[in-house]
């Protein structure tokens, strides 16, 4: 199992609070945040993106705004987020600069991964950052929920962060080895259960309440955030993040468990795509750009001859060919105003027609789906 995580080619890695944060002194864990940063420079090396999600702003800011132990309201829980923020940001920064690593923040809420517009907005930021070679370090942004902080968001942003990006493996770092078949902490006996190929009723009965008093999130969350993963077409690993460093443990053979996708990440998109998205509008395209489609390659503005319905960037529309025939459907990179001003145009006039540059197809491969061949 250990070679998912070798082999892929993306790995969102999140770091729970009781891993980073001290709990007696309500500080960040200097030592393993330094081991664990030459773990991240040591992936990085080898070729490998690395996405972080770091919980631990609101922990590190009730400490400095010396805030009572127990549970927080929500005005307290938002204070301390905005002030421990700072200094999460900081320690990553400079423990990741140490190995010559560039750090990105990015503070996301789970609506963002949800609303069309800033998925997508997010979602080319954190693809940019990575094309150029930068580690973007996640995390919710408490401050301006405007829901209940509620326990689990990061493991369940961690999960809509990689189906985002499309990354191969998500790993998830908490307070205890993995999934067990009973809580460990009443049942010495509990059984291990190291691999995990298909989400049942029987493994969700197996998830129980919130663990530590450092964290927030439970085994409840952490199968929830495999679903999401799996479905993306991402493996999903638990491991203790107490281990130094974790991710040449995990490599190592340390106890974990491994949840099993079921396609790759590519192919769930294009299910995703092709299946579950209800078409916003049409675009019908000339002969020479269905060849193209066919042979694999994006849609650009000089192939479209007409444009239907009312739609936004980043909605499917469907690609009709002159015979009114269905080829392909897609995320179209124009809302249905732009697209109609760009039809039949080359590319390079986009930006002297619409007074900006955007893409340069109106949709691309890796947003489409040929629906017949």
């Amino acid at each position: 199992m250990s070679g998912k995580l070798t082999a892929a080619r993306t790995l969102v890695v999140k770091i729970g609070s009781s891993t980073l944060v001290d709990a007696a002194s309500g500080t960040l864990s200097g030592d393993w945040l330094a081991a664990f940063a030459a773990d991240v420079a040591r992936v990085k090396a080898r070729g490998q993106n690395v996405v972080l999600v770091s919980s631990g702003a609101i922990a590190l800011g009730r400490r400095h705004l010396k805030l009572a132990a127990g549970t927080l309201k929500l005005e307290e829980a938002q204070a301390a987020a905005a002030v421990g923020q700072i200094a999460l940001a900081r320690a990553w920064s400079e423990a990741l600069a140490a190995h010559g690593l560039t750090v990105a923040q990015v503070l996301l809420t789970l609506g963002d991964t949800e609303n069309r517009r800033r998925y997508l907005n997010a979602r080319s930021t954190l693809k940019t950052l990575l094309s150029l070679g930068a580690v973007p370090v996640i995390n919710e942004n408490d401050t301006v929920a405007t829901a209940e902080i509620r326990f689990g968001d990061n493991d369940r942003l961690a999960a809509r962060v990689t189906g985002m990006i499309e990354a191969d493996c998500l790993v998830l770092l908490s307070d205890i080895d993995g999934l067990f078949a009973s809580d460990p902490r009443l049942d010495a006996n509990a059984r291990f259960i190291s691999e995990v190929s298909a989400l049942t009723p029987e493994i969700d009965a197996m998830a129980g309440a919130a663990g530590s008093g450092m964290g927030s999130g439970g085994m409840t969350t952490k199968i929830l955030a495999a679903r999401i993963a799996t479905e993306a077409g991402a493996n999903m690993v638990i491991a203790n993040g107490a281990l130094r460093p974790p991710l040449t443990s995990i490599e190592g053979g340390a106890r974990c468990t491994w949840f099993l996708a079921q396609a790759t990440p590519a192919a769930a998109r294009k299910r995703w795509i092709g299946g579950s998205l209800m078409p916003a509008g049409s675009l019908t395209i000339d002969a020479g750009a269905a060849a193209a489609l066919a042979q694999g390659k994006s849609l650009l503005p000089a192939g479209v001859t007409v444009v239907d319905g009312t739609f936004e960037r980043g909605d499917c529309v469907v690609v009709k060919d002159l015979a009114n025939r269905e080829v392909a459907r897609g995320l179209i990179a124009y809302g249905c105003d732009d697209a109609r001003r760009i039809c039949g145009v080359k590319s390079g006039e986009i930006e002297t027609i619409l007074g900006y540059r955007g893409r340069s197809e109106m949709i691309h491969r890796d947003d489409m789906v040929l629906t017949r061949t």
